[in-house]
């Protein structure tokens, strides 16, 4: 399936799909690297798939998540600019010297630059501005070549970006599915002004999106029917289509990896996605 693209502010360029690595190489801060060769392997599988995009943290499996990232691209035999990967500060890491600290492990841990740096969450102790001036230094020294944030809310996003002198904020990571949709409340009239990318996580909702005993699986099952898909594929499909987002499902079967590629290369109409919208209401 051939990837699909989005180009956001500061000529950011994204694939529309790309895979969360939350839980490859162990847990919180937790490393486990016993099963690294398995998990590139399957990685290798989502490049031979068409996956070209990775986001992952140093948080991850304590940075090994990191690694295995790396070495499937190192591996995959493709040139390092059709990749695009994220990966994220820990907030307990935003000083300045702490950002450039972390930046360079994970540089170290990935074997090559990133191309989109985040702060994973607001920190209550460092302001902004800081955290964004490591950003800029970063960038301007060719560690990473894009600066976001993740879990912030519009008016926080907004401070972010005015923190900025030098380089752009473009993106903000945040929790968005169809079961989900707050972010559309707030967040999404203020990406779509200002051209910022919403990555959305957790993007069938950690699985409960597709429970069939959940609210609105009916209506979600009957228009996968409709177009021959899985509710997985529609899910997906349906936030795809929503102006500024991207989404980086999890998957750790090659079943899943190739199921929601097939979320590519089609269009719901907007009849089932009223319908959707209906079913899945903002609350």
């Amino acid at each position: 399936m051939e990837m699909e693209y989005k180009t956001f502010r500061g000529n950011l360029k994204m694939p529309v799909i790309g895979l969360g690595t939350w839980g490859i190489g162990g847990g919180y801060w937790t490393p486990d690297c016993s099963r690294k060769a398995e998990w590139v392997a399957l990685l290798r599988r989502a490049i031979e798939f068409g996956y070209r995009m990775f986001d992952t943290a140093e948080m991850y499996g304590g940075g090994c998540s990191e690694e295995i990232v790396g070495a499937a691209v190192s591996s995959s035999g493709l040139p390092r600019d059709e990749f695009f990967i994220i990966s994220k500060v820990w907030p307990n890491h935003a000083s300045y010297n702490d950002v450039l600290k972390s930046a360079k492990n994970s540089v170290s841990r990935l074997g090559t630059y990133i191309d989109l740096y985040l702060l994973h969450w607001p920190s209550r102790e460092v302001p902004i501005s800081e955290t964004i001036k490591a950003f800029e230094k970063l960038i301007d020294d060719g560690l990473i070549k894009f600066m976001g944030v993740s879990n912030f809310d519009s008016r926080l996003l907004m401070e972010a970006m005015g923190a900025a002198k030098k380089h752009e904020v473009v993106a903000d990571e945040v929790k968005y599915n169809l079961s989900d949709r707050f972010v559309e409340r707030d967040l999404m009239p203020v990406a779509v002004r200002e051209n910022i990318a919403i990555i959305a996580y957790s993007p069938l909702g950690t699985g409960s999106l597709l429970n069939p005993s959940s609210k609105g699986f009916e209506v979600l099952s009957r228009v996968a029917s409709k177009y021959g898909k899985t509710p997985a594929q529609v899910a997906l499909n349906w936030l795809i289509g929503k102006p500024n987002t991207v989404a980086i499902p999890k998957a750790t079967s090659e079943k899943h990896l190739r199921e929601n590629l097939e979320a590519l290369g089609w269009r719901l109409s907007q009849e089932d996605v009223e319908q959707l919208e209906q079913a899945y209401p903002i609350t």
